[in-house]
């Protein structure tokens, strides 16, 4: 049986992500943080975790990239795409006028701004380390609303009062599978690299995209993040097609390991289906 960490407790968008993946005999391990599921996986009581990377709304989850960058060897071997809807859940009974309190977790409440602002403007908006855990309190608390899935409402027996509360219709989540796995090449891959410098120097950036540009290499991502060693110096996160096992992917990893500090495959992975 595959025992799997996730971002929990039940009910998450994670468990949801987790359990599209289709995995037979599963186990699934919930973790109160993103750096606990890191940390079961790499001492080898999980066999694999999945975490959140990116959402279309809200940008990356920065504990995930960090892990990835600066804490730990394991690397992504997997993606998986989750459409997000979210749902406002309360004890059953509760009328949308009863509603004093909204609680979730910070990113939900932030995709749901508008909505919120429209149909509870005098509601107190209260954080919580996840959207389960705020459906979970919202049920035990008259007066309570969270913000969380339809799946977390049957895990805990709430009521849901108004469905696709998001701002975005085309709101979504990329999740990553972190293991010790390395997946060879499936023609349709995606290679994740952390990049940093030795120095911070004028056209250093241009140095770096002139590389994949010679190669024809396209590139999906590309973000800046603190190294965590000197105030004003920085990294680069770059997501891009193609496998590390690819020629063209493979010369350009290797003319910027002569010129960076340090060259971090942070995965060669197949690609999530397309919508």
């Amino acid at each position: 049986m595959a025992r799997y960490a996730y971002l929990g407790p039940k009910g998450t968008f994670s468990e949801e992500a987790l359990l599209s993946l289709g995995i037979e005999d599963l186990e699934p391990v919930p973790c109160p943080s993103i750096e606990e599921v890191f940390s079961i996986v790499g001492a080898g009581r999980a066999d694999a975790g999945i975490v959140p990377i990116e959402n279309s709304v809200e940008g990356s989850v920065n504990a995930t990239l960090d892990a990835l960058a600066f804490d730990t060897d394991l690397t992504i071997s997997r993606e998986a795409v989750l459409e997000i809807r979210h749902t406002l859940i309360t004890a059953p009974g509760t009328a949308l006028r009863d509603v004093k309190e909204v609680v979730s977790h910070p990113h939900a409440t932030a995709q749901c701004r508008k909505w919120l602002a429209h149909n509870l403007p005098n509601a107190e908006v209260v954080a919580a380390n996840s959207t389960a855990e705020a459906v979970e309190y919202a049920v035990a608390h008259q007066g309570t609303a969270a913000i969380g899935t339809r799946l977390a409402a049957e895990r805990y027996g709430g009521e849901v009062l108004a469905d696709s509360i998001e701002d975005y219709a085309d709101n979504k989540t990329r999740f990553v599978v972190v293991d010790r796995s390395h997946p060879e090449r499936t023609g349709d891959d995606k290679t994740s690299l952390a990049l940093f410098l030795h120095r911070d120097k004028p056209g250093a950036l241009l140095m770096i995209l002139s590389e994949f540009a010679y190669g024809e290499i396209n590139l999906t991502k590309i973000q800046s993040r603190p190294t965590k060693r000197v105030l004003g110096e920085y990294m680069f996160f770059v997501d891009l097609e193609g496998h590390q096992d690819d020629a063209a992917v493979a010369t350009a990893l290797n003319c910027l390991r002569l010129k960076l500090r340090t060259v971090k495959v942070l995965g060669s992975y197949p690609r999530a289906p397309r919508a």
